[in-house]
């Protein structure tokens, strides 16, 4: 059976829940979309946590940055990822040794070996969906 994303009310559900989100790939240049969708994400009370090892130990939209998931130190809800889609299975790795409870792979990313690391492993995955549209669409961050 080929993959499906969650639907749209599971998807508003996971969002509620959610506070911490781990951006994989979090550039520190504000004109980049990675920037552009975590400040928006950030502004609507989720708390990001910047992932880049090029960026490790610098802030990034006032948080610490990491150069892995291993690397940080609180829980994490969402991994949202925005890496070309070859690197996703082994942020699914990572991902579900940081013990999070869903991989998010950004707008024009897929991968099926991602999603079937992730997914074995008890994650909720989407792909190919922009978290920022999808917290609009939903309403979910509304209420922060």
């Amino acid at each position: 059976m080929p993959f499906q994303n969650p639907s749209r009310e599971q998807i508003g559900t996971l969002l509620q829940a959610a506070g911490n989100i781990a951006v994989v790939g979090l550039s520190d240049k504000p004109d980049r979309t990675s920037y552009m969708v975590s400040h928006a994400m950030q502004s609507r009370g989720y708390r990001i946590i910047p992932v880049n090892p090029a960026a490790a130990g610098q802030q990034i939209l006032g948080e610490t940055c990491y150069a892995s998931l291993a690397d940080v130190p609180d829980p994490i809800d969402i991994v949202d990822v925005f890496r070309r889609s070859e690197f996703c299975a082994d942020v699914a790795r990572e991902a579900v040794e940081a013990g999070a409870k869903t991989l998010w792979l950004q707008s024009g990313v897929f991968s099926d070996e991602a999603a079937a690391i992730a997914g074995d492993a008890g994650l909720t995955v989407i792909m190919d969906r922009c978290i920022k549209v999808e917290d609009a669409v939903t309403g979910a961050g509304s209420r922060r």
